[in-house]
């Protein structure tokens, strides 16, 4: 492997810890690990979001927060890598349900790879030995010493060569690195097509970041609709024409039969539980994609405002 993710990200850690008093978060520790609490129990500051966006990402990709540019006066959150595997299927994608006791939270971050027991990582051998490991989990609450202990034994690692980052959904750090998923969701879709995610060379996302939600349900929908009603990605490839045409139609959420309403109102249809929802919804809303093998380029999909300010509550 030509980079790795773990150590670029925790060279990523150290910088979140040097500048903690300035990005508004904590460090604690269990059970000899290092847990940096960037939003639990409050709303966290959004440079941190960018932080914690890069760590989740394993430091393979560019996050930045941009000012409104769209019809619903909201910043965007913009991604871009180079390395697209290891950053959004090996890193980012949120894969790892961590479970002990009462404590409940799902985990991202190179650390996955240590572990390597998801389907995914195992189809792309994306694997990486024991080593200093940095995960991010999404909750409202700091890991018990049990699920510290849990985690590093999952990764073959003593428990001091872990380092993990928390946030809640609703909080700036927690919306920012959610939504930076534009690329990874359109990663994700991809591989439930069956199209060859090494074929993928480099890819650039945005999406809009929501309002600050006052709970992390609604936040949970407003996130998810950020990037199936107005999260654009576009990808460059290098494969045949074919292995694209074989995909495209399906590739935006607006293949999906569930498309058009709002997340939260279709996770409550379904009883809050996701493996109820089409598959095909979770996906940007706008893609492109650029085969430099030929020239050829496909567009699809559409952005949806109008969904948008309906799940935002903006008028």
């Amino acid at each position: 492997m030509d980079h790795q993710p773990n150590q670029l990200a925790l060279q990523l850690f150290e910088i979140a810890i040097a500048d903690r008093d300035a990005l508004e978060i904590k460090l604690d520790s269990k059970a000899g690990s290092r847990i940096l609490d960037f939003a639990v129990g409050r709303e966290g500051h959004l440079d941190a979001g960018i932080l914690l966006g890069r760590i989740c990402m394993g430091g393979l990709a560019q996050i930045e927060v941009r000012d409104a540019d769209d019809l619903l006066g909201l910043r965007s959150v913009e991604v871009s890598t180079d390395e697209p595997l290891l950053s959004c299927i090996g890193s980012q994608y949120a894969g790892w349900p961590i479970s002990s006791g009462d404590y409940f939270a799902m985990g991202s971050g190179p650390l996955r790879m240590l572990r390597g027991e998801e389907e995914i990582l195992a189809a792309y051998g994306l694997a990486a030995p024991p080593q200093q490991a940095v995960g991010v989990l999404e909750s409202n609450q700091l890991p018990l010493e049990a699920t510290v202990e849990q985690m590093a034994a999952e990764c073959g690692i003593e428990t001091r060569f872990l380092n993990v980052c928390v946030a809640r959904t609703a909080s700036w750090p927690g919306s920012v690195q959610v939504v930076a998923r534009s690329i990874e969701v359109a990663m994700h879709k991809l591989n439930e097509l069956e199209f060859d995610l090494k074929t993928i060379c480099s890819g650039t996302g945005s999406a809009p970041l929501p309002p600050l939600a006052e709970d992390d349900m609604t936040a949970l929908g407003w996130t998810n609709d950020a990037i199936l009603y107005g999260g654009r990605v576009e990808l460059i490839v290098d494969t045949s024409d074919d292995a694209v045409r074989a995909v495209i139609d399906r590739l935006p959420s607006s293949s999906s039969s569930e498309f058009g309403e709002p997340f939260l109102d279709i996770f409550e249809r379904y009883d809050r539980d996701f493996y109820k929802i089409d598959k095909m919804l979770f996906s940007p809303a706008s893609v492109r994609i650029e085969n430099q093998a030929t020239g050829t380029i496909w567009d699809v999909g559409e952005i949806r405002h109008d969904v948008l300010r309906r799940s935002f509550g903006i008028e």
